[in-house]
């Protein structure tokens, strides 16, 4: 690192200690999350920040909280000085490797806690202290219920990739966490994309935060290559062993949306001479962080991924992501992409797409704001042609939010429609109706939790999260 390289950090407020990991670490200059975001955050500024995984963003938040703990230890034990939430263990263990990396000249701790793993020695190090924990909502309630922390002393929150969380429904165990910290403390949410939900939790949770982003709220890493293909549901692990083959891929992140999915294109490939993992919730701890060492050191060329178990998946160099699936809801698609083409690389996302995929591609086309390239496969074009999307599409879930049908106004009359079938074609039944509606699941069932898109009301569709005063 060159000396002018060295004070651009030093311009951002950072110490010589943390300066020093960081070059030691190959860093050249910070990246524009981190110019944008290091100053705020020192200045003890709450934060609302949207960043795509792939820009430094990690980094953003964890070397001014360093910083800032940098002037004295936790002696105390069973006490925290900075919490960081995160959706999965892998997200976590990630985390806190970066914590380890960048405080190696500094006289701190910091701890990973999360589910699956052997909660004594997690107990024993909290009941030592912490300076830094970084934690998944579930482990860390069932810490606290069990006394095993506390948070008297705690100085800053971090909500990382608080879209995520959202999507798998923590909504409820973060609003039982947040009850039970100071209010006198300094929050930073970070976010793949700015939701409306993700904008009504930052507007009950945190005080006036700087809003900062680096992208437009719906571009997409434009080093990335996106273009789908359309093919029978049933032909969809053919087609996938074909274009492995015949294009001689070294290595490839493949989505799928369930753990049953997985194991049988699994079984699928090997039938075909093709080695993969799956790689999804229902397998150990132990097993996915040795699947993922081996993903990254080449051993292993292609892992089957449940979209919530990748999330935490960090690979510099993967080149490639096929959706298997098209996911619900659209921003899923941006997360899943955002596993290859990182800092500056190029890559390349492939989407299968069958006649079952058409209303989550209308979706995902309307949510990035373009129609993606089609791209015909020899052989395996569908019986019947997918049609082409339509932009600013909003599912029926959507369109329909709001308290009830006498939320909307009475001067907008909905106009008639010819409900009857096409010809040949038969009449939906209510439960294939509801299936095609698309309403996204939810841990709790409040109607206002279910309804993606849904403008906040006076009732709080988060809970007992109330705004600060």
């Amino acid at each position: 690192m060159t000396h002018s390289n060295l004070s651009l950090f030093s311009q951002l407020g950072l110490s010589s200690p943390i300066i020093n990991a960081v070059t030691e670490l190959g860093y050249t200059a910070p990246t524009p999350i981190q110019e944008k975001a290091i100053p705020v955050i020192l200045q003890g500024k709450n934060l609302l920040a949207a960043a795509q995984t792939g820009t430094g963003k990690t980094a953003s938040f964890i070397l001014p909280i360093l910083e800032q703990l940098s002037g004295s230890e936790t002696r105390r034990k069973k006490r925290v000085r900075a919490l960081i939430l995160t959706p999965t263990r892998e997200l976590a263990i990630q985390v806190e490797e970066n914590i380890a990396l960048y405080s190696k000249h500094l006289p701190l701790t910091s701890l990973a806690m999360y589910g699956g793993s052997r909660i004594d020695h997690q107990k024993q190090r909290l009941i030592e202290g912490v300076d830094v924990l970084v934690a998944t909502p579930g482990r860390l309630l069932d810490m606290m219920s069990q006394r095993a922390v506390h948070f008297d002393e705690l100085e800053m929150l971090v909500l990382d990739e608080a879209d995520r969380m959202l999507d798998m429904g923590f909504i409820e165990d973060i609003n039982k966490i947040m009850e039970r910290l100071p209010a006198e403390r300094q929050n930073l949410l970070f976010s793949a994309t700015l939701s409306q939900q993700v904008r009504f939790l930052a507007k009950t949770a945190i005080d006036k935060p700087v809003e900062i982003s680096v992208t437009a709220d719906n571009t997409v890493e434009p080093q990335i290559e996106q273009w789908l293909t359309t093919v029978d549901k049933d032909k969809k692990s053919a087609l996938l062993s074909h274009m492995i083959t015949e294009n001689q891929w070294q290595q490839a992140l493949i989505f799928i949306e369930t753990k049953h999915g997985a194991a049988k294109l699994v079984t699928q490939l090997e039938k075909r001479g093709i080695k993969a993992e799956s790689f999804h919730s229902g397998r150990s701890q132990a097993v996915r962080e040795q699947l993922l060492a081996d993903f990254k050191s080449g051993a292993i060329q292609f892992i089957v991924a449940t979209g919530i178990a990748a999330r935490g998946i960090d690979i510099d160099e993967l080149s490639r992501v096929v959706n298997y699936d098209l996911p619900f809801p659209a921003d899923d698609y941006v997360h899943r992409i955002g596993r290859t083409g990182r800092a500056g690389a190029k890559g390349e996302a492939i989407s299968f797409v069958s006649k079952d995929d058409f209303k989550n591609l209308c979706a995902i086309e309307s949510r990035i704001g373009h129609l993606i390239e089609r791209r015909e496969i020899e052989g395996f074009a569908p019986r019947k042609p997918v049609p082409v999307s339509i932009l600013n599409y909003v599912p029926k879930n959507k369109r329909e939010s709001g308290t009830d049908k006498n939320r909307i106004s009475q001067n907008h009359k909905t106009p008639k429609t010819d409900n009857k079938p096409h010809k040949g074609s038969k009449k939906p039944s209510s439960r294939s109706s509801q299936r095609n509606d698309y309403k996204p699941a939810s841990v709790n069932k409040k109607p206002a939790q279910r309804e993606a898109g849904r403008q906040p009301d006076n009732n709080n569709p988060w809970g007992n999260l109330k705004p600060k005063k």
